[in-house]
């Protein structure tokens, strides 16, 4: 009978091991998923600002020019709430591309300057293609 008894005890440690490793591994596969998801909104958030720094210096550099940023950055002009603006594609890499391939978007809006006034304003915005914006600044450029 003890023979019996040891093996119960014995099938019941094993699953009480089995139980904890079920557990630890549970909560780092948890600790793993957020580490990934948090990886990808950093890489998103640096990039993001290094194409928004790159749209304003375009912007400062042209004088305001909406036209010579497009040309620089390798984005397009259109129209966005009546007034000018560059856009800009980016791949899920953050590549320059084409609308049709694009995953995030840069969207420089510049408004007309007052009168007598050097000084063309903007608003950039960089976000995901879905509407997510993930950083917006206004830039300011002094006409040429």
């Amino acid at each position: 009978m003890s023979t019996r008894s040891r093996s119960t005890l014995f099938l019941i440690e094993q699953l009480i091991v089995i139980g904890v490793f079920a557990l630890c591994a549970a909560a780092c596969v948890r600790i793993l998923a957020d580490s990934y998801f948090t990886a990808n909104n950093s890489r998103d958030l640096s990039n993001a600002l290094l194409a928004a720094e790159s749209g304003a210096e375009s912007f400062k550099a042209t004088g305001g020019s909406i036209n010579r940023v497009a040309e620089l950055m390798g984005g397009v002009t259109g129209n966005a709430g009546g007034s000018a603006a560059a856009i800009v594609y980016y791949d899920d890499h953050w590549k320059v591309c084409g609308e049709s391939a694009a995953s995030y978007k840069l969207l420089l809006v510049c408004n007309e300057p007052a009168e007598r006034s050097a000084l063309y304003e903007g608003e950039l915005s960089v976000g995901k293609i879905t509407g997510e914006e993930i950083i917006s600044l206004t830039v300011v450029a002094r006409s040429l």
